[in-house]
């Protein structure tokens, strides 16, 4: 009697990127920065197709899929989904974009493009249902990125250093990012530093016109003993706690470091988180929100 052969283990793509967020963020951007990755990409993809799609890309490396509100009772239905495609497929990610208010409104402004839950609300009352209704999907998200300071230019890096490769074996992106209290704290981030207590150069008449990446401003900010000081255990602390965040499998931490105005010492602070976070293997992304903001 022959035996019976095993069946055959359905294939399923190498790495599987669901990208979500509120209207305005920039999903179309980030389904162009995949298919440019070479990601096979599928935007506003009705959720009774999602399941149904893999079975005919299966033989796709990456797949990119973007889903948002437009899909009738997204916030509900989309949990269930996700958790079966998890299942699925073991290298599955996703992706919330976010984005103030503010941000938003502009986007919307320039593009004279209707929210798709407007309807007879104005523009704000629709992006806070919206943001309401995705609470659950956000607090589900691998990845969390606020686009609201962001350029296409910024975001396209930011999509090529966390989804191409293997993300098994990518690691966790940190992200640290330099800001001005004087201009509102980011929208999104998962530690906070606050450094306006070290040295000021901005009442330096040679220094106040440079940035923190200046060798002259960051000499003026090494003088403080705080500076060292404060570094020493702020890099402990990283050390202690991002391995333990990579454990748990954060694939992004943002890291911000605020100060009065963002132009000098949550700059040169920010410069020296990454560059000893990169000392130790992990990805860094620095970005400057307000060094050249007046």
């Amino acid at each position: 009697m022959t035996p019976a052969r095993p069946a055959p283990v359905p294939e399923v793509p190498e790495s599987l990127v669901v990208v979500t967020g509120l209207s305005g963020s920039g999903k179309s951007y980030v389904n162009k920065c995949l298919e440019d990755m070479g990601y096979f990409c599928v935007d506003n993809l009705p959720l009774e197709l999602v399941e149904p799609l893999l079975d005919q890309v299966s033989t796709k490396k990456r797949v990119g899929i973007i889903l948002d509100v437009r899909n009738p009772d997204f916030a509900l239905r989309f949990p269930e989904i996700l958790a079966r495609l998890r299942r699925r497929v073991p290298g599955t990610r996703l992706l919330f974009l976010d984005a103030s208010e503010e941000s938003l409104i502009r986007r919307f402004s320039e593009t004279r493009r209707p929210h798709p839950l407007a309807g007879k609300v104005s523009l704000l009352e629709a992006l806070r249902r919206e943001r309401a209704m995705l609470e659950d999907v956000r607090a589900a998200a691998d990845v969390v990125v606020d686009t609201s300071s962001m350029n296409v230019h910024e975001l396209r890096s930011f999509m090529q250093k966390t989804f191409v490769g293997d993300p098994e074996s990518t690691g966790m992106i940190v992200s640290a990012t330099s800001f001005g209290y004087k201009f509102g704290i980011p929208h999104d981030v998962d530690l906070l530093f606050d450094v306006r207590f070290l040295a000021n150069p901005h009442f330096v008449p040679e220094l106040k016109g440079k940035t923190g990446m200046d060798p002259a401003v960051a000499a003026y900010i090494e003088k403080d003993p705080e500076t060292q000081a404060f570094m020493d255990r702020l890099i402990g602390f990283l050390d202690y706690l991002l391995p333990r965040f990579d454990k748990e499998h954060k694939t992004y931490l943002s890291i911000g470091v605020g100060c009065t105005g963002g132009k000098h010492r949550s700059v040169y602070i920010a410069e020296r988180i990454a560059a000893a976070l990169q000392d130790r293997g992990y990805p860094v992304r620095v970005s400057h929100r307000d060094a050249t903001r007046e």
